[in-house]
């Protein structure tokens, strides 16, 4: 169990990060100012090194989640008008996080799998399937729909393999992308490795060369490392907040680069427009007024689909608010270390981590029966998780420390792990 120097007598954010000054991330700063907004998660007994999976929320989750259901006891149909700001607070904050002027170009999803049929079932058709390109180590699920959209015939995909060691490179994209491409996928963290695919820039410029779409796959890098979408200017990204900014599941997103975003009109053959969409999407969504047109609503807004699922929204507000009040800069820096700290010793103690040069927020322990591994640790209250290499079918334990791990725990993890591994 992680132990904190005082009750979590305070939900308040932003007294709680001016608290730690402006300096680097320190571990006493952090049990004084920061461990007390994670009481309920802290009282756990174990050690929780899982933090690139299922991100673990501050206390004052529970409280934005309560106040949208008693809005929904206290006013009924009332309480859209709380629920509907909340959604644009969401897109707001998401907005601020990924470098992105226009609020509205983040489209709330409850999955990047979402996202990603909505941006496929958008883009338009020439002659026959659309031309992908796509790295063979996408999450599973953007995997399993590029695959099922292939089998329907709705799609063409070319597949970019890593090296013998696993790793991509933004070269082999580049040299896969032609001028029969319509869309450019790639990850800018791997989600099996943690590898950071560098020169991911170079992906987006190419696809725009040859005039085709890009879409870069953010799940394992909002949040954790910095993040600039705007700068990197690709026309799509996907990715949630189940991780790095500790807003569970459910609470996804697509952003789309401005300039792609219409105004109201009806969608017509030949245009980037979404077809997955709905009664919010329309230009009124509550004055039900019905047309014999499609017409949706300018911007973003015409990427909404049907009545969404509103406490995903109060679910993410507080993980979001925290992540941008301490800052990716910092959280990365202190992360780095952490897993430096880890490392370290693990290489002392003769365990040799898998360990990318350009990577995320996590490392890899190879073994060749990782799911064995993982629950052996497990049962020693060591919880993180098993993945294999999509390509080389090596498998390994990821091992991701963040803020609320003590060097404590991380040398008591050490000894679970070589314990374990003999």
């Amino acid at each position: 169990m992680t132990t904190t120097d005082q009750p979590a007598t305070s939900l308040d954010i932003e007294s709680a990060i001016r608290g730690l000054g402006d300096g680097p991330l320190t571990e006493d700063g952090l049990r004084t100012h920061v461990f007390p907004l994670f009481s309920r998660v802290l009282s756990r007994e174990e050690i929780y090194l899982a933090n690139h999976s299922l991100g673990r929320p501050l206390d004052r989750m529970a409280e934005d989640v309560r106040a949208a259901i008693d809005a929904w006891y206290a006013d009924m149909d009332g309480a859209w008008g709380l629920w509907v700001d909340e959604r644009e607070r969401y897109r707001s904050l998401m907005a601020r996080l990924i470098g992105l002027n226009d609020p509205k170009a983040i489209v709330p999803k409850t999955s990047a799998g979402q996202a990603l049929r909505a941006v496929l079932n958008a883009l338009p058709r020439k002659n026959g399937p659309i031309r992908v390109v796509a790295t063979r180590g996408e999450f599973d699920s953007i995997d399993c729909i590029l695959k099922v959209y292939r089998a329907k015939g709705l799609i063409e995909v070319r597949w970019v393999d890593g090296d013998d060691a696993g790793a991509f490179h933004a070269g082999d994209i580049v040299a896969a992308t032609d001028s029969e491409t319509d869309l450019v996928l790639c990850s800018q963290v791997v989600f099996a490795t943690g590898q950071a695919i560098e020169s991911i820039h170079a992906v987006v410029a190419r696809a725009r060369e040859v005039g085709a779409y890009s879409l870069i796959d953010t799940y394992h890098a909002v949040g954790a490392i910095p993040f600039d979408f705007a700068r990197l200017d690709a026309d799509f990204a996907i990715g949630g907040n189940y991780k790095y900014t500790r807003g569970g599941p459910g609470a996804a997103w697509l952003a789309v680069q401005p300039r792609l975003l219409p105004g109201a009109r009806e969608p017509r053959p030949g245009d980037l427009a979404p077809i997955d969409t709905g009664w919010f999407a329309r230009p009124e969504p509550m004055g039900f007024d019905r047309t014999d047109d499609a017409t949706l609503a300018g911007g973003g807004d015409g990427w909404l689909e049907s009545t969404p699922p509103i406490l995903t929204y109060f679910q993410a507000k507080a993980g979001l608010e925290f992540t941008l009040a301490i800052g990716v800069d910092r959280l990365r820096a202190y992360n780095l270390e952490l897993q430096s700290y880890l490392i370290d010793r693990l290489r002392g103690r003769n365990v040799d981590p898998i360990v990318h040069e350009h990577r995320g927020a996590f490392f890899l322990v190879p073994s060749a029966d990782e799911r064995t591994l993982c629950a052996s640790l497990k049962d020693r209250g060591l919880n993180t998780d098993a993945r294999r290499c999509p390509t080389t079918g090596r498998g390994f334990v990821r091992i991701c420390p963040d803020i609320l791990n003590t060097r404590e725990e991380l040398d008591r993890a050490v000894d679970i792990i070589c314990e374990v591994m003999g």
